[in-house]
């Protein structure tokens, strides 16, 4: 059955350019580990030859909507220097190169154009598959995304999973995230409140604003430190509102898709052409005939299907 893939590009090009060593430069003197790492890995996903596939590409650090309501949102994380940069931009050349809708945004997250091209792809009667390694995506398997898929590790995680790891439903992450804080993301917790009470709390109240209105009542749980836990509660009542804020996802990115539903992500196969000719300016021209096999393999598929309708 043909699959619906949507990659969650910045997270492989980093694991890629930390992963790799420089042993690939560009024609203009950049070293591309990360392009040949990542390019290698859109063909092994292409080689599955799934009926849609996207990228989401991050491009809003410090500009993002969430730094509008909390200026110190991701400050711990450094722009991109000129040779990173210059890594980034080449991956995503590939990727359009070899047929993979790719999309981007100076005010959203990859995601939230993860979450609005889910919500597109089930609206269509797709459930798609995350690629991704980032698990605060689980969010979306109650959207109905189908898994997320750990490339590298070859592990899909459903509700169950997600469920184990945080000890949640994959819809009460964001609720979670803003009680225990994100320390990746620089979201403030609550102070005092940790995995375990936190999921212990959702448990009975479901989610954030629950909890707040709710308060009276956490004070009588059964668990250590009631008391406390609702005072806390009561005093970051605020700051918990705003980490929800920054934890959930959105949904309605303005996207161009190019055509109507989700056709504009359809696996579409192109001539191999050009996609070498980048590999070659990248310096990663050893991948031209995996790069010609592929596609001309998409192109066989794409004539068999033309064929079997007329």
């Amino acid at each position: 059955m043909s699959q619906t893939f949507l990659v969650d590009a910045s997270v492989y090009i980093f694991r890629y350019y930390f992963a790799l060593p420089p042993n690939w430069e560009s024609r203009s003197g950049y070293s591309t580990e990360a392009v040949y790492g990542f390019s290698n890995f859109l063909l092994d996903l292409l080689a599955r030859k799934p009926a849609y596939i996207a990228c989401a590409f991050d491009e809003s650090l410090g500009n993002c909507f969430r730094n509008d309501i909390y200026p110190d949102y991701k400050c711990s994380r450094a722009l991109p220097d000129e040779a990173l940069a210059y890594q980034l931009a080449a991956c995503r050349e590939m990727a359009e190169a070899l047929g993979i809708a790719s999309y981007a945004s100076d005010r959203y997250e990859a995601d939230d154009i993860l979450a609005t091209l889910t919500r597109r792809c089930v609206e269509n009667g797709a459930a798609p598959v995350i690629v991704t390694r980032d698990k605060d995506l689980g969010q979306l398997l109650e959207r109905g995304a189908a898994s997320l898929w750990d490339f590298a590790a070859d592990q899909h995680l459903g509700c169950a999973e997600i469920g184990l790891k945080f000890g949640v439903r994959p819809g009460q992450i964001a609720d979670y995230l803003a009680l225990v804080g994100d320390a990746i993301d620089d979201i403030p917790g609550v102070p005092g409140i940790g995995a375990k009470t936190a999921a212990r709390l959702l448990a009975e109240f479901d989610d954030v604003e629950s909890l707040i209105v709710k308060v009276d009542q956490v004070a009588t749980l059964k668990i250590r430190g009631a008391a406390g836990i609702a005072r806390k509660i009561t005093e970051h009542a605020d700051q918990m509102r705003m980490a929800l804020q920054l934890a959930q996802l959105e949904y309605q990115v303005p996207l161009a898709v190019g055509k109507a539903g989700i056709e504009g992500i359809a696996c579409a196969p192109r001539e191999p052409d050009l996609a070498i000719a980048l590999a070659e300016e990248f310096g990663i021209g050893g991948l031209a005939g995996k790069i010609r096999r592929t596609l001309e393999s998409l192109q066989n598929r794409e004539n068999l299907m033309s064929t079997a309708t007329q």
